[in-house]
C-alpha cells in the first residue's frame, strides 16, 4: 500500500508540474510518508518514473508483460482479420486514455536525464516489437495486403499507433478518444487488410452518390 501511495503521488506531480520540477521530497510529502521510505522503494526520480508506467500501461500490480495480457491474447487469437484490428484499436483507445499524460512526461524528461530516455527507446522498440506480432497474426491468417512485406506493415502500424500520433490528435487537436479508436480502426484497416474490408464497402454503398 505504501508503494502504491507513492507511485500515486509521483504520477500526480508528474503530471502536474513535469519531470524536472518534481522532486523526491515533494512526492514523500504527497504521499505523506518520509523520504528515506520513497529512496528505499525507488532509488531513484528516473526509477519511480518507471514504476509509474509500468503501473499505467498494464492498468495493475501484476508483473505479466503485454504479450500476456488478457487483451493482447484476444487480439492475437481473433480469428477474423477485421475484427482483429479493430479490437486492436478498442483496446489502443483504452490504453493510451490511460497513459496519455504520463507518456508526455516521459517523453520530455528524455530530454533531460539519461534514464529517462533510455526508457522512451525501451518504450518505442517493445511497442515496435508488439506491433510485429500482430502483423505476424495477421499475415498467417491472410489477412495482410499482398503488396505489403511484415516489416513494412509492421512500419505502417507502429507510426498510426504511435504514442506521438495520440498526443496530437487527442491532446492537442482535442479528439475525442471514441473518435481516435474509430478512425485509427479505419485507417488500419484500409492501410493493411488485403482486398477492402466488408464493413467499409457496405459503408461505401450506403453512402449518397
Amino acid at each position: 500500500m505504501t508503494r502504491r501511495a507513492i507511485i500515486d503521488a509521483a504520477q500526480q506531480l508528474f503530471v502536474r508540474d513535469g519531470y524536472v520540477a518534481t522532486t523526491m521530497d515533494a512526492i514523500a510529502a504527497e504521499a505523506g510518508v518520509a523520504m528515506k521510505t520513497v529512496y528505499s522503494a525507488f532509488a531513484t526520480k528516473s526509477g519511480l518514473l518507471r514504476a509509474v508506467w509500468d503501473l499505467l500501461l498494464k492498468g495493475d500490480i501484476e508483473t505479466a508483460p503485454i504479450a500476456e495480457r488478457p487483451w493482447y491474447v484476444e487480439v492475437i487469437a481473433e480469428p477474423d482479420p477485421e475484427t482483429m484490428l479493430r479490437l486492436m484499436a478498442h483496446h489502443a483507445r483504452t490504453i493510451k486514455t490511460r497513459i496519455g499524460p504520463i507518456l508526455r512526461v516521459i517523453r520530455s524528461a528524455a530530454v533531460v536525464d539519461t534514464d529517462a530516455a533510455a526508457l522512451w527507446a525501451l518504450i518505442q522498440s517493445d511497442f515496435h516489437d508488439n506491433q510485429g506480432a500482430i502483423i505476424t497474426s495477421l499475415a498467417a491468417k491472410g489477412g495482410l495486403r499482398p503488396d505489403l512485406t511484415a516489416p513494412g506493415a509492421t512500419d505502417v502500424l507502429w507510426t498510426l499507433n504511435h504514442p506521438d500520433v495520440w498526443l496530437l490528435l487527442v491532446g492537442e487537436c482535442g479528439w475525442a478518444p471514441e473518435r481516435f479508436e474509430a478512425w485509427f480502426a479505419d485507417i488500419i484497416c484500409r492501410q493493411l487488410l488485403a482486398g477492402g474490408t466488408p464493413r467499409m464497402r457496405r459503408r461505401q454503398r450506403r453512402a449518397p452518390a
